[in-house]
């Protein structure tokens, strides 16, 4: 028996639209030459936005470069980047600036982000504590993360988390910005700071 299909009168059969995915913005934030914009490049999967300048004499005697030698270029106002992390959700990152002299652009960028991930370079800890400590008086959920520069650090996490004051709630992990699924999950740790806060509140 061979069944036939209702006839529609040329109507085709209506699905429900499907919802796009909810925007998020996330900020990635650190001091100078931490690896800000290669984690944006290494996860957007569009061509990111990046608003680097060549690094000039008289700039290389005021940023340090000891441990970044090889660094040619600088952002000066954000790299951006977009990801989808799935169906329902899709980020779009801002990079801030690293040098002190950029800082004032911080306060715009950070505008409306859920979130924030804080890369840290474990040779340089005394670079790292100004976002840290940004980050906590603007009360905005972040995570911590280490850019595993070579592949190593030079710090357990016990003692970053000491020395760079961190509160215990805070997720504090070791990450390489070059890969994309090491960026991706960074991210979802600052994600899961926002969601978890979010729950806490809607609680009686």
């Amino acid at each position: 028996m061979v069944s036939v299909p209702f006839p529609t009168h040329g109507k085709q059969s209506v699905t429900p639209a499907e919802q796009p995915p909810t925007p998020v913005k996330l900020v990635i934030a650190g001091g100078f030459g931490v690896g800000k914009t290669t984690a944006v490049a290494s996860i957007s999967e569009i061509r990111p936005l990046t608003t680097e300048a060549a690094i000039t004499e008289v700039a290389a005697g005021v940023d340090d470069l000891t441990h970044t030698p090889g660094k040619t270029t600088t952002t000066v106002a954000m790299d951006f980047g977009r990801v989808t992390i799935d169906p329902t959700l899709k980020l779009y990152l801002f990079g801030t600036p690293g040098q002190d002299r950029f800082g004032f652009m911080w306060d715009d960028l950070v505008e409306g982000a859920l979130a924030s991930l804080v890369i840290v370079d474990t040779r340089r800890l005394d670079d790292c504590y100004a976002a840290v400590d940004y980050f906590e008086h603007r009360d905005v959920p972040f995570a911590v993360a280490v850019n595993a520069f070579d592949g190593k650090v030079e710090h357990r996490l016990e003692e970053v988390r000491w020395a760079l004051d961190i509160a215990e709630h805070v997720p504090l992990i070791v990450f390489d910005a070059r890969k994309t699924g090491s960026v991706r999950d960074a991210l979802l740790a600052a994600l899961q700071v926002a969601v978890s806060r979010a729950e806490a509140a809607a609680l009686p």
